[in-house]
């Protein structure tokens, strides 16, 4: 069988040089593969992986891949609220876009490659520690169905990298459908580049929103269409407890996907204000105001649209608060399908909401783990007997209090089951997440040498509705003991 072979080509080049600068990635004393993503590699290129020498030495950026040119990409970006003129890639290159045999076009990008024109006194370098956090946590969210980036490749690269202590080094190998972020955008109209900012866009709506091109007003078009995207995400977001940490506007992929996993989390013990970053002291990004903050976010790429839209400036606002206002009209069905799917009610369940409101107050008041609550509930829906009943039950601090609300979802519930939903059911709600405290461990092997916990834990996160004794065990809350409370950045 014949080679895999990522064929690249470079569109994004073909936009003005203002946004993107040619970098090599800077080489790493020894280069070792350590997970690569064979079947990533495959639907991409086709064929059989070369060695892993090649590997490595492809995704450490030593060697480049045939066809491969490297650049970096410039972007802007509010970073908690405060504008940062300039950002762009500090510490990744992208190696180009490979289009796999179906026509869909991706970026592949080395992340921890060394240094770029975007590095602003920073070393280029990823520690060991994050490159697997992102890893498992972005192969996870795929495998839940959530948009996001990939991971194809990771590499330590036999050289030290001192953030709080010194931890080995490592480069990610990221795949996506793009690294356009709502900061690129920001980064074209800072610079007031009327042409740049629509060739931008011109390219954005080529690449991802053909179906606009023909609109009236193409660029409202445009907005319209991510911010469709972006309220479809953050719906699925919060279905499985999901936490970024740092939505900032450079976060924040055009594209639709969850993009730049650094102090991100997957909470426990339901609380709508949670927050795991170390850098969050003022809950700027916690759980429940996620979906506040992509509107934020949304409201500064309307900013950055508004010289493209038609008439004056006031008609121009206007037509993009309109759209803005609009995110609700999104969010709200997606959030209703979403509740009804992981509450096994009909589809189209007008109770789904309001019931979901009312069992994740229960939650917070019972101190109910989120991923643990809806595994047990999809349980007792397979088999309604009274040791699952029990099972959940336990779950919470309050059981004469949850107790009310599980006989009412079970007399509505019962109205609309079928084989169907409980497949969906259980398709909503994993058994296994990626939580802190296994994260953790894992992490702390692989800086030992010892990378088993990481592959084992790897094989279970994507395969999270797996109902396995093996499953099970790495699905399990942590103890007070083991508890992960902060997550921290890699940069």
């Amino acid at each position: 069988m014949e080679l895999i072979v990522l064929t690249f080509e470079a569109s994004y080049t073909r936009l003005p040089e203002m946004l993107w600068s040619t970098c090599q990635p800077t080489p790493v004393k020894a280069p070792k593969l350590i997970a690569f993503n064979a079947a990533l590699a495959a639907r991409l290129g086709g064929g059989e992986p070369p060695d892993e020498a090649t590997l490595a030495g492809w995704f450490s950026g030593n060697q480049l891949p045939p066809g491969a040119a490297p650049v970096a990409l410039a972007y802007a970006g509010h970073q908690f609220g405060n504008f940062v003129p300039q950002l762009g890639d500090g510490r990744a290159v992208l190696l180009g876009e490979v289009v796999d045999p179906q026509g869909q076009r991706f970026d592949v990008q080395l992340k921890g490659s060394g240094r770029t024109p975007y590095s602003r006194g920073g070393d280029g370098r990823a520690p060991l520690g994050p490159v697997l956090r992102e890893y498992l946590v972005s192969e996870a969210m795929a495998a839940m169905g959530v948009p996001t980036t990939r991971a194809l490749a990771a590499v330590t690269t036999g050289e030290g990298v001192v953030r709080q202590f010194v931890e080995p080094g490592a480069v990610l190998t990221r795949v996506a459908a793009s690294h356009v972020r709502v900061g690129t955008f920001q980064f074209a109209a800072l610079h007031q580049d009327h042409a740049a900012l629509k060739a931008l866009a011109d390219h954005i709506i080529e690449r991802h929103y053909p179906e606009v091109a023909g609109a009236e007003s193409p660029y409202l078009a445009l907005f319209e269409a991510v911010l469709k995207r972006q309220a479809r995400l953050i719906a699925k977001w919060m279905g499985v407890g999901f936490i970024h940490g740092v939505m900032n506007t450079d976060n924040m992929s055009i594209a639709g996907e969850t993009i730049d996993y650094g102090p991100c989390a997957f909470m426990e013990a339901f609380d709508p204000q949670k927050v795991y970053s170390s850098i969050d002291e003022g809950r700027r990004y916690a759980f429940s105001n996620q979906p506040v903050i992509a509107q934020w976010n949304l409201a500064r790429f309307a900013e950055c649209l508004l010289p493209l839209l038609d008439g004056d400036q006031e008609t121009r606002v206007e037509q993009a608060t309109a759209a803005l206002r609009r995110f609700n009209d999104t969010f709200d069905p997606a959030w209703a399908r979403i509740s009804a799917d992981k509450l096994g009610l009909a589809e189209e369940s007008e109770q789904a909401a309001q019931m979901m409101a009312a069992l994740e107050a229960q939650m917070q008041q019972g101190r109910m783990d989120m991923t643990a609550t809806f595994d047990a509930l999809t349980r007792y829906a397979q088999t309604a007997n009274e040791e699952n009943r029990d099972a959940l039950l336990a779950l919470t601090e309050k059981p004469d209090a949850l107790a009310p609300w599980l006989d009412e979802w079970q007399r509505v519930q019962v109205a609309g089951q079928d084989e169907a939903r409980k497949q969906a059911m259980r398709q909503a709600n994993p058994v296994v997440i990626p939580r802190n405290h296994r994260v953790a461990e894992v992490i702390e092997s692989a800086i030992e040498g010892d990378f088993a916990p990481f592959y084992q834990l790897l094989e279970v996160v994507t395969h999270p509705f797996d109902e396995s004794r093996e499953a099970r065990q790495w699905a399990a809350p942590a103890s007070d003991r083991e508890q992960v409370l902060r997550t921290f950045c890699g940069t």
